[in-house]
């Protein structure tokens, strides 16, 4: 059974920094395309960032994808938080090597709260 947790999320100023974990049960996250999205309140689901089973990190702007084979995590740090990043924010998978379906992906977690406030 896949199993996905998320961690990491909590209420921080605007300007500071966290960083997510996304840690999986039941297969192997490094053979696999990974992607971390959020959900604010009164808005649909977007895609942060996405990283393919081939590529140790992504980049862009602020954000980081990153994994951590030996934990069987992928990671998203945020660095410059803004009000406007404050959401829920999911990672999920599947059995895909790359991005191309990933808001279609199987398997995602419960999702971790950031609150980007002064």
């Amino acid at each position: 059974q896949v199993q996905l947790v998320e961690s990491g999320g909590g209420l921080v100023q605007p300007g500071g920094s966290l960083r997510l974990s996304c840690a999986a049960s039941g297969l192997t996250l490094n053979h696999y395309a990974v992607g971390w999205y959020r959900q604010a309140p009164g808005k649909v689901r977007e895609g942060v960032l996405c990283i393919s089973s081939n590529d140790g990190s992504s980049v862009k702007g602020r954000f980081t994808i990153s994994r951590d084979n030996p934990k069987n995590t992928v990671y998203l740090q945020m660095n410059s938080l803004k009000p406007e990043d404050t959401a829920v924010y999911y990672c999920a998978t599947d059995m895909e090597l790359n991005c191309t379906n990933q808001y279609f992906f199987d398997y995602w977690g419960q999702g971790t709260q950031v609150t980007v406030s002064s």
